[in-house]
């Protein structure tokens, strides 16, 4: 290929998107940049996430990548370069913060499970993608870590989830050291749930996303939303709310049917409603 071939040849998407069955991959495409959340990846992915919330051939979604790294964080080339602006770039690390963590919040919102799909490193903002998403496997080649406090910058944001994972002792000691744990490791804190071997990792996480996509919709979104939102409570507010909850799903014709199914000793046939 000719040089100026070369120089208008079209670049890869950054995040690519497939349909498994029922179940929706997108794949962190940027390799050579081990995979890092720059601008344009936490736009594509929050957009992808908006696309799929309401979308009814989807009932689950797995996050991938490509290449060695699952994801190396915050794209510090990008960020360093907005030190020249008039604020030192203030206002543009406040901008990229805030859309990053309105990403990782979309898929704690998702009403349909997300599970992670882990083959190596996962750091910084990268390991803070694997604690946002509601499952996760893991290669036992991956690792995790949260190194920011080794350049001088606390890994805050990616703390948030984190901390939601993990017991405090655990996560302070990733965040404090910034040393990595090996995936046997973050199985047993329970930043992950499955460790596999190499090579596996991302049917083996299609395969959870397509066993929870086999459940009633309804069932799930209901759940899920109802699982973050009592985690916040105080005991008494939880039970509360989570007695509203079941009284709801109660009245709802999927557990009308799952119950009778039950009861007959025969396969329930989901409505999603």
């Amino acid at each position: 290929m000719s040089q100026a071939a070369r120089a208008v040849a079209p670049q890869s998407p950054i995040l690519l998107r497939e349909q498994v069955g029922s179940i929706a991959v997108l794949t962190l495409n940027r390799p050579a940049a081990r995979n890092s959340l720059s601008e344009g990846l936490i736009a594509e992915l929050h957009g992808a996430l908006k696309e799929i919330h309401d979308d009814r051939a989807v009932r689950g979604a797995v996050i991938a990548a490509n290449g060695p790294a699952f994801s190396a964080g915050h794209d510090m080339k990008e960020l360093t370069a907005r030190r020249s602006d008039s604020d030192r770039g203030r206002a543009y690390f406040a901008e990229i913060m805030n859309a990053c963590s309105a990403m990782m919040q979309a898929i704690v919102r998702l009403p349909k499970p997300v599970v992670a799909s882990v083959q190596g490193i996962a750091t910084a903002a990268g390991c803070q993608l694997v604690a946002s998403c509601d499952l996760a496997v893991a290669s036992e080649n991956a690792t995790f870590a949260t190194p920011g406090v080794d350049i001088g910058l606390f890994c805050s944001t990616p703390m948030v989830a984190l901390s939601r994972n993990v017991p405090r002792k655990q996560a302070m000691e990733m965040l404090l050291t910034g040393e990595p744990i090996s995936a046997a490791t973050a199985r047993d804190i329970g930043l992950i749930n499955r460790v596999v071997p190499a090579g596996s990792e991302r049917e083996a996480a299609i395969a959870l996303a397509q066993k929870v996509a086999l459940k009633s919709a309804y069932t799930i979104k209901l759940g899920k939303e109802a699982f973050y939102r009592q985690a916040e409570m105080s005991l008494a507010d939880a039970y509360r709310y989570a007695a509203e909850v079941m009284t709801e799903n109660m009245m709802a014709r999927d557990a009308e049917e799952g119950i009778g199914a039950f009861i007959e000793k025969r396969e329930p046939k989901w409505q999603d409603r």
